[in-house]
C-alpha cells in the first residue's frame, strides 16, 4: 500500500497544500513565497527520499511566521496521515549532518506523544545582522533560528513527533539551518522505513 497522502489547510492567514510521499526518490516541488525555506524543503525531500510537493501563499507582508508555521502544522498532517497506523516502521531516526561551519543532530521518535527540544551551541549567531537583513530585505539571512523552531515546533505537535534539534556549532546561519533540515530527512527517512521483523507497532504498549 502506497504511504502517500494529500492535506489542504486554509487560514485567514495562509492557504497551503501538501503532498507526501514517504518512499519516493527525493524529488522536491517547493513553491512558497518564502524562497529560503523552499531550499530547505527541497533538501529536506532530497535527503529524506521523500517525494514533497508543497503550494503556499500567506501573509508574509506582515512576516513569515504565519506561513512557516502553517507549513510545519500542514507537513506534520500530512506526514501522519502518510503512516497510517504507523505498522512496521523503525519508529526512532537520528542523523549527525556537517555543513562546512556547522554541526548538527537531529533524533526523533515517531512516538505520537509531541515534543520539542532544540540546543543551540553556536552563540556566534549575531541577532543584530538578522535584523538588519529583514530590514533591508535579504530573504536568506531573515530566515532565522526562531522561524527554523517554529517550523519544528509545528511539525513535532501535528504529526506527533518527539524531536530533538542540536546545533553543535557554526558561524553562518545559513549552514546551520541547512543542516538541521538536511538531518530532519535522514533521521525521518529512518524511522518511517519499514522492517519485515516488527509485526504491528514497535512499542511494548501495542499501540502508539
Amino acid at each position: 500500500m502506497a504511504r502517500k497522502a494529500k492535506v489542504s489547510r486554509k487560514t485567514r492567514e495562509t492557504d497551503i497544500t501538501v503532498e507526501l510521499n514517504l518512499d519516493g526518490s527525493g524529488k522536491g516541488d517547493i513553491k512558497t513565497p518564502v524562497p529560503f525555506l523552499d531550499h530547505m524543503l527541497t533538501n529536506f525531500a532530497r535527503h529524506g527520499l521523500f517525494d514533497l510537493k508543497v503550494r503556499a501563499a500567506g501573509d508574509t507582508e506582515i512576516d513569515f511566521h504565519h506561513t512557516v508555521e502553517d507549513i510545519g502544522i500542514t507537513l506534520g498532517e500530512a506526514l501522519k496521515k502518510a503512516l497510517g497506523n504507523n505498522t512496521g516502521i523503525k519508529r526512532c531516526g537520528s542523523s549527525n549532518v556537517p555543513m562546512m561551519d556547522s554541526l548538527s543532530t537531529v533524533i526523533l521518535d515517531i512516538s505520537n506523544r509531541p515534543y520539542f527540544k532544540f540546543n543551540n551551541g553556536a552563540t556566534s549567531f549575531a541577532i543584530d545582522k538578522v535584523y538588519a537583513a529583514i530590514k533591508a530585505g535579504k530573504v536568506e539571512e531573515a530566515f532565522d533560528m526562531g522561524l527554523m523552531k517554529e517550523f519544528m515546533k509545528a511539525l513535532s505537535n501535528s504529526a506527533g513527533l518527539d524531536l530533538h534539534v542540536t546545533v553543535h556549532y557554526g558561524e553562518d546561519i545559513h549552514h546551520a539551518i541547512e543542516s538541521i533540515y538536511k538531518a530532519l530527512g535522514r533521521a525521518l527517512c529512518m524511522a518511517v522505513a519499514k522492517d519485515p521483523r516488527i509485526k504491528g507497532v514497535l512499542s511494548t504498549k501495542g499501540k502508539l
